[in-house]
């Protein structure tokens, strides 16, 4: 398996065997650089997983939990946002599915944790980045942000009041 991923740990499916495997990852400098641009973060300081592969009749299946030291730039102001994240892991890996021409693929939500391998190779590395990746906050603000989105105009939640056909839903909501 060729990859260019920045934190690419590959194991061979062979090496997984029929007793469960532990393994611990650590980025290092270039690998928290790439994720760094790759998910437009102000820093990562750190990011540690610590991993449990075993075979299971559908493939091979990584449980544990990453931890990670961060910032993010703040929504508003573009400060830095800083984070710590313990996030458990639990991912499936099949072999990637056979098709032929344009198809659709459907997955049901407990299926969503799942990544494809190529029948030699998983990517242990990218599974826990793309972890990372789910797990960063959407919207992250600075203190300063809340100021700032009230002077350009952005009004919040409390400041909203509903009119015409709902300006009477909040408190039919708060009565029930």
């Amino acid at each position: 398996m060729v990859t260019d991923n920045e934190f690419s740990h590959v194991i061979k499916l062979s090496e997984v065997g029929n007793h469960s495997r532990n393994i611990q990852l650590s980025a290092d400098q270039d690998a928290r650089a790439g994720l760094m641009a790759r998910f437009d973060l102000a820093a990562l300081d750190s990011l540690k997983a610590e991993i449990s592969l075993a075979h299971d009749a559908e493939g091979v299946v990584a449980t544990g939990r990453f931890t990670a030291d961060l910032a993010q730039f703040c929504i508003a102001s573009h400060d830095p946002v800083p984070a710590s994240m313990d996030e458990a892991v639990h991912i499936r890996f099949v072999p990637e599915p056979v098709v032929n021409g344009e198809v659709e693929l459907e997955l049901a939500p407990e299926d969503c944790d799942t990544m494809f391998h190529d029948g030699q190779t998983i990517d242990l590395g990218e599974a826990v980045a793309q972890s990372l990746g789910l797990s960063l906050n959407p919207y992250p603000r600075s203190p300063a942000a809340e100021k700032m989105l009230k002077a350009a105009g952005v009004q919040s939640e409390e400041d909203i009041v509903p009119t015409g056909a709902l300006a009477g839903l909040k408190d039919l909501l708060a009565k029930k």
